[in-house]
C-alpha cells in the first residue's frame, strides 16, 4: 500500500472554518486507500524521506511558516520526492505577484499593482485594498481611502503588498477541480459571511471563466480553487487562484458531491503515484 505523508496544521484558527473537521474526515476516508499519517507543516522534514507522497493539505498560509516552506520547495526541487499538488502552479503556491501578470495579460482579474506610482493603470475607487503577496485568510488586508493612498503606501516601498480597487460585489463564488476537472462550485450568498456557503450551479459562462484560469495555469496534477466575485455589473472577476491547500468546505457539501470528489481525489494521488 503506498503510503502518504498529511501536511496540516488542525489547530489552525481559520476564519469561520473548522479546518481540523475537515482535514479528519479527509483523512479517515483516504486511509482506505492508502497507509497516512498526518504531520505538522513545521515537521515535514523530519518525515518527508519515508513516504511515497507528500501531501498538503490545511495547513494555513505559508506566511506562518515561510522559512520551513521555502526550505521544502528547496528539498523537492533537488529529490526526488513527489508532492501533492505538484509544484509547477503559478498560483497562490508562490505569492500573488501572478495577480499582476494575469492584469497586465487582460484576465478578467481584480486589477492589480504593487507600487502606488502605478496607480493610475487602476481604475478610480473611493477606497483601495492594500494587501501582503504572501498573506491569505485576510491577513494584513488593509482598505486605504483614495486620499490617503499616497501617504500609507510610500512610492516604491518594499513591494511586497497588492494594490487593487474595492469592489462593492454582490457575492463570492469558488469553483473546485481536480486536476483539470471541474468537480463542484460554491457561493456565499451573503457577502458578510464568507464561509457561510451554498451549492452554486455555474452557468457555461461561469465555466468558461473558471477553467480559462485552470487551463493558463497548467498544474501537473492537485486541487484548485478559482475565488471570484460577481460585480454589479454581472462580470466575474478573480481574487484569487489557490493552488497549493485549498480549503474544501468538504462537509458543506450533498453527500453524492463529497462522495464523488472522494473518489476522484483518490484517483488523482493514485496518477500522482505513478507519475
Amino acid at each position: 500500500m503506498n503510503t502518504i505523508l498529511f501536511v496540516t496544521d488542525l489547530y489552525y484558527p481559520a476564519k469561520g472554518r473548522n479546518y481540523y473537521e475537515e482535514d479528519l474526515f479527509l483523512t479517515s476516508r483516504l486511509r482506505e486507500a492508502f497507509a497516512l499519517t498526518i504531520c505538522h507543516p513545521q515537521d515535514i522534514h523530519a518525515f518527508e524521506k519515508n513516504y511515497d507522497l507528500i501531501v498538503i493539505r490545511n495547513a494555513g498560509p505559508v506566511a506562518n511558516f515561510k522559512d520551513e516552506y521555502l526550505s521544502f520547495r528547496e528539498r523537492v526541487a533537488a529529490n526526488p520526492y513527489k508532492t501533492y499538488n505538484s509544484f509547477d502552479g503559478k498560483g497562490d503556491m508562490n505569492g500573488k505577484d501572478y495577480l499582476l501578470q494575469l492584469t497586465k495579460e487582460g484576465y478578467p482579474v481584480i486589477p492589480t499593482i504593487d507600487d502606488v506610482k502605478w496607480i493610475e493603470k487602476l481604475p478610480d475607487a473611493e477606497a483601495y485594498i492594500s494587501k501582503p503577496k504572501d498573506g491569505a485568510d485576510s491577513i494584513g488586508l488593509e482598505r486605504v481611502p483614495s486620499n490617503e493612498l499616497t501617504s500609507k503606501l510610500s512610492a516604491g516601498e518594499d513591494r511586497n503588498i497588492l494594490i487593487q480597487p474595492f469592489i462593492d460585489f454582490e457575492y463570492e463564488v469558488s469553483f473546485y477541480f481536480i486536476d483539470h476537472e471541474f468537480q463542484y462550485a460554491l457561493y456565499a450568498p451573503d457577502k458578510q459571511k464568507r464561509w457561510m456557503l451554498s451549492e452554486y450551479v455555474p452557468t457555461a459562462e461561469d465555466w468558461k471563466f473558471a477553467n480559462r484560469f485552470i487551463e493558463w495555469n497548467n498544474l501537473a496534477w492537485g486541487i484548485q480553487r478559482v475565488d471570484a466575485c460577481r460585480t454589479k455589473q454581472g462580470e466575474l472577476l478573480l481574487v484569487e487562484l489557490e493552488d497549493l491547500n485549498p480549503y474544501l468546505s468538504l462537509l458543506e457539501l450533498q453527500p453524492d458531491i463529497r462522495q464523488m470528489f472522494i473518489e476522484n481525489l483518490k484517483h488523482s494521488l493514485r496518477k500522482a503515484l505513478q507519475a
